[in-house]
């Protein structure tokens, strides 16, 4: 089959045959039909995650299962599904209680094996991680589910807690950005989104965001405060800097909630947090890892009824090729909205 192969860090990538998957214990082989390209597979690729090379990236992900192992009792061949783009085993308590996103041995597609950038992708656990999908859910939406926007979701939603006329400031206008905009809108909340290109605000404002703030060299907090008067109850850090960390910690009003979702890599594994105003107002500083399946449904069914439209963050379609020189780029040309790729594309 064909797939994009990462033969060193921060290389060039290849498109090239690789053998054909099949199905570990438990697991399932998928075709996939939309896969999309991340900021996830753009730190995978420079090199933040521990990889074995060569290395096929790819994290989120939607198609049709090809081929079942024999334990598996809940899906068949034939049937759409997605994934989270984290995989718990199905076995422990974490993923016992619904927790799968915190997995201690959990599986990642494009991180601790091949992934999505391929025509067909190997995935674990299926009866645990597998979500069906909606016939009215097309492959490139449900794809978009995978990562950024059930990372969004989850985290205002089951991390943050976010209530109806609240505000909230999404630093990071991006996929995982304008994923929260939409998500945030659609609960009801008064939304501030923060970028620092003004493509990516325009999209935020056709998204649904109350006022947008050009983050080009100015106090993001102070700016914040003069459109809320207290500062924000919900920030979301969607980009994963110490810069837009603190932006967004630093502008939440007393007593307020950060959900940290945008991955903060260092050389020491540790970041800059703005600890001391955490403790002054008593602000809840929250990370959000992904989603289970288990909590999809919720999800879906405000997809299935039109309320959240994740095809909507669609920008682009592109072949394997045409990401393989796109995926390199990411950090330096940033658009707004998602890059889907279609495997099956020349």
């Amino acid at each position: 089959m064909r797939a994009m192969v990462m033969d060193e860090i921060a290389g060039p990538l290849d498109v090239r045959e690789v053998p054909e998957p099949t199905p570990p214990p438990g697991g399932v082989i998928v075709e996939v039909h939309a896969t999309g390209l991340c900021g996830s597979d753009w730190h995978a690729w420079a090199g933040h995650e521990e990889l074995t090379l060569p290395h096929v990236p790819g994290h989120e992900l939607a198609g049709i299962i090809a081929a079942v192992d024999p334990a598996v009792q809940h899906f068949s061949v034939g049937e759409r599904v997605t994934v989270p783009f984290v995989c718990g085993c199905g076995t422990c308590d974490w993923c016992r209680s619904g927790n799968a996103q915190v997995c201690p041995n959990q599986q990642q597609p494009g991180f601790t094996h091949a992934g999505s950038f391929a025509e067909r992708v190997a995935l674990h656990a299926a009866d645990t991680n597998l979500v069906a999908i909606p016939e009215a859910v097309s492959f490139e939406a449900a794809a978009a589910l995978g990562c950024r926007f059930a990372t969004a979701y989850r985290a205002l939603t089951a991390r943050a807690g976010l209530r109806a006329g609240e505000w909230v400031t999404v630093v990071g206008a991006g996929g995982v950005g304008l994923s929260a905009v939409m998500i945030a809108k659609a609960l009801g909340a008064q939304v501030i989104a923060v970028d620092r290109s003004p493509e990516a605000l325009v999209a935020a404002q056709q998204l649904g965001a109350d006022h947008v703030i050009l983050a080009d060299g100015r106090d993001v907090p102070a700016a914040v405060g003069e459109i809320t008067g207290e500062g924000s109850d919900v920030s979301v850090d969607a980009v994963g800097s110490e810069q837009t960390c603190a932006a967004a910690v630093l502008s939440l009003r007393r007593r307020g909630r950060h959900v940290q979702i945008g991955l903060l890599p260092t050389e020491t594994g540790l970041s800059q947090v703005p600890m001391a105003r955490a403790i002054a107002w008593e602000l809840d500083l929250l990370g959000s890892h992904g989603m289970a399946a288990a909590d999809y449904p919720g999800m879906l069914a405000l997809i299935a009824s039109d309320v959240l439209r994740p095809q909507d963050l669609i920008e682009r379609v592109v072949g394997l090729q045409e990401a393989a020189v796109l995926l390199p780029e990411m950090q330096r040309s940033a658009t707004p909205g998602m890059t889907m790729i279609n495997p099956r594309i020349a």
